[in-house]
C-alpha cells in the first residue's frame, strides 16, 4: 500500500510519521468521510472488486471509494500502518423496518489504547463505511453523542453478548448497526460481498448509491435523486448526464477520470432506466 499518496488522497500528508493520538485518529477518520466518497458505481460499471484492503487502498488513491468492506478495509491497513491498534469485526447494519442482527453485511472497526479527556479508556468505534452516518469515532462507551446536525446512540447489544449497538440518528438512512468484538479477518466478508455486487435483490444492484459526509451534514444520490441533509433535508432529480456528472465531481469528489466518455454513457443510460422504472412503479 502507498501509505503518504493514501495521506495526500485525506489530505493529511503531516500525518505519515505523526504520533499515533486520538487527535490524529479523528483527524484521519474526518478527513476520509470528507474526501472519500461512500458509492457503488464499480457495480453499476460491471467492474468487478474483491475486499482486499490493499487494492481497495489502491482504488481510494486514484480517486475513488467504494462502500463498507472497501472503506474499512483500507482504512483500517492505513491505520495499522502507520501504528494504530485497530481490530476489525463483523457487523450487521439494520435498515427501517428491519430485524437487527449479525449478518455479515457490514464491516465495522474498533482502536484502542488512545485516551483522551472525554474517553480516557482510549476505547473508539471507527467507522468511514456507514454513509450517512459518523463524521468522527466515537467513544467506546455507552451514551449519546452529537455530529453536526444529527445525534448517536451507543449501547451494549441486544443480539451480539459483549458487542455493541450504534443507534443512527432519525433522519438516516437505516434504523442502526450492531457488531460482536471477535476479530475477523477480511474473507468473512468474501461471500456477503458477492452476494452485495451481484444479487438483483441487493439495494446495491437495485439502486446506484453514492454519499459523502461533511461537518455539517450529508449529501446523497440515490440514481438521479440528489438530496442535502443536514439542517432541513433539499432534494433534487438531475434530469442530464452534465449534471449527474457534475454533482458527482462537484459534490461527492468523484471526477471519474477512470471512466471513460463510453463507459459513462452506458453508465447514464441504465441510471435513467432504472429511474424511469422507478417512476413507473409509483416510488414516493
Amino acid at each position: 500500500m502507498n501509505t503518504p499518496a493514501y495521506l495526500r488522497r485525506l489530505g493529511l500528508p503531516e500525518l505519515l510519521h505523526a504520533p499515533v493520538t486520538a487527535e490524529s485518529l479523528r483527524a484521519l477518520h474526518s478527513a476520509h468521510v470528507e474526501k472519500v466518497a461512500y458509492e457503488v458505481l464499480e457495480i453499476w460499471l460491471g467492474r468487478p472488486t474483491t475486499v482486499d484492503p490493499v487494492e481497495s487502498a489502491g482504488r481510494i488513491v486514484r480517486g475513488r471509494g467504494g462502500y463498507c468492506y472497501h472503506l474499512n478495509g483500507a482504512f483500517s491497513e492505513l491505520l495499522t500502518t502507520l501504528g494504530y491498534d485497530v481490530t476489525r469485526h463483523v457487523a450487521g447494519v439494520q435498515l427501517r423496518g428491519g430485524e437487527p442482527g449479525i449478518n455479515g453485511n457490514h464491516l465495522v472497526l474498533t482502536a484502542r489504547g488512545l485516551p483522551s479527556a472525554a474517553n480516557p479508556g482510549g476505547e473508539w468505534l471507527v467507522d468511514v463505511g456507514l454513509g450517512d452516518a459518523l463524521h468522527e469515532p466515537l467513544p467506546l462507551v455507552p451514551g449519546t453523542y452529537r455530529q453536526g446536525p444529527f445525534t448517536y446512540g451507543l449501547r451494549p447489544s441486544e443480539v451480539a453478548p459483549g458487542g455493541w449497538r450504534f443507534d443512527h440518528d432519525p433522519s438516516g438512512s437505516f434504523e442502526g448497526m450492531d457488531f460482536g468484538m471477535e476479530p475477523t479477518g477480511m474473507s468473512a466478508f468474501a461471500e456477503m460481498h458477492r452476494h452485495l455486487t451481484t444479487s438483483p435483490t441487493s439495494g446495491f444492484v437495485r439502486i446506484a448509491t453514492t454519499q459523502r459526509r461533511d461537518a455539517y451534514g450529508v449529501d446523497i444520490l440515490r440514481g438521479l435523486l440528489l438530496t442535502r441533509v443536514g439542517n432541513g433535508k433539499q432534494s433534487v432529480t438531475l434530469h442530464s448526464a452534465h449534471d449527474y456528472y457534475a454533482a458527482l465531481a462537484d459534490i461527492f469528489l468523484l471526477p471519474l477520470e477512470d471512466v471513460t466518455p463510453g463507459e459513462k454513457d452506458k453508465l447514464w443510460r441504465k441510471l435513467s432506466e432504472a429511474h424511469e422504472g422507478w417512476l413507473a412503479a409509483g416510488s414516493p
